[in-house]
């Protein structure tokens, strides 16, 4: 795509599109960011060619304005508006685009370098579980029958560790160090590897099941995965959403919630029995400078320490107000809240 700039060499934006996902592809981006990636391009090439704005170089500052303005006033078929967080990604996709065309000299500069971004509601959810209410949930699936088991296993990960939803249908078997009582959560966000504390109870619910229940799961030849589905394979991250929603819809705790609410749990929790923020982040995986940093100045059996001293599974429940704090452990949450957003939607 390199090459001299100008009006003769104007490339498609479909084509262009093509090259850039490419692009991402080389440099290892995650399938679903591509994919999403894909999607959100393919709308905005969709109106452009409506529109008979073909070649990049006829894609201005004042289209893209129009594209915001168009997915404003979008209606969908139901007659419902598109959420503030589609609005936001679709735009972004777009400058990330034309920001990558400009790097590849393809433009001469980003026409949407300097956009001004829809605003994103930053609510914390309410959805957040006491520790009387997340135990409640835990117990809901019955472990008299094998795949009782099994989900219990899986409430127990998803609760001590704070682990995503696809981190946790990629865990392998192998990837659980009972000895030293962490995970290795491999290729998370932005496929970074990280190593997690995991607590004792959710070890033995691990042991239960894999004695009593995975060799009834496992399809030869064995995929190695942690947790299996009927079939033998791998859980997709949505069924694992409804599985988990389900179960709290069962608890009738009177709140709702999937995955995420046990990675948010996790950490309202901990933070209030003392925990300090960075290695919360640590543990959860977030991208931040000072949470990567933490990892050549803080041992796994530190993190370890604190998981043990601040999380609630293995305390003695003490129901608190859940406060969303101040400073870093407001952004934290907040980072939590949209992160559930993007993850499960």
């Amino acid at each position: 795509m390199n090459g001299p700039n100008s009006r003769s060499t104007s490339y498609a934006v479909a084509s262009l599109v093509d090259g850039y996902l490419e692009w991402m592809a080389v440099r290892q981006y995650s399938e679903d960011h591509r994919g999403a990636r894909r999607k959100e391009l393919r709308h905005f090439s969709e109106y452009a060619a409506e529109r008979n704005v073909t070649r990049i170089h006829d894609v201005s500052r004042a289209f893209v304005e129009r594209y915001q303005r168009h997915l404003f006033y979008y209606r969908k078929k139901n007659g419902k508006p598109l959420g503030p967080t589609t609005q936001y990604q679709r735009i972004c996709s777009v400058k990330m685009f034309l920001k990558w065309a400009a790097r590849q000299h393809i433009i001469d500069v980003n026409p949407a370098a300097d956009i001004d971004m829809p605003r994103l509601p930053m609510k914390l959810p309410r959805e957040v579980l006491t520790p009387r209410e997340a135990e409640l949930v835990l117990i809901q699936p019955d472990v008299k029958e094998l795949l009782g088991v099994r989900d219990r296993a899986m409430l127990e990960v998803l609760y001590s560790t704070g682990m995503r939803r696809k981190e946790l249908a990629n865990l392998l078997i192998h990837d659980v160090n009972q000895e030293r009582g962490t995970v290795m959560v491999r290729e998370g966000k932005g496929k970074r590897d990280r190593v997690v504390p995991i607590g004792n109870r959710a070890l033995e619910w691990i042991e239960k099941y894999i004695t009593e229940t995975r060799g009834h799961l496992v399809v030869e030849p064995d995929s190695k995965f942690l947790f299996l589905s009927t079939t033998g394979e791998a859980f997709h991250p949505d069924y694992l959403t409804r599985m988990v929603r389900q179960y709290i819809l069962q608890a009738d705790v009177g709140k709702k919630g999937s995955c995420h609410i046990f990675r948010h749990t996790m950490a309202t929790a901990m933070l209030e029995n003392g925990a300090d923020i960075r290695f919360i982040q640590a543990i959860l995986g977030h991208a931040k400078p000072e949470t990567t940093s933490i990892y050549t100045r803080v041992s796994i059996t530190k993190l370890k320490e604190i998981h043990t001293a601040t999380h609630p599974a293995g305390r003695p429940i003490e129901e608190k107000p859940v406060q969303p704090g101040e400073g870093t452990a407001a952004e934290l949450l907040e980072d939590l809240a949209e992160e559930a957003i993007s993850d499960e939607g």
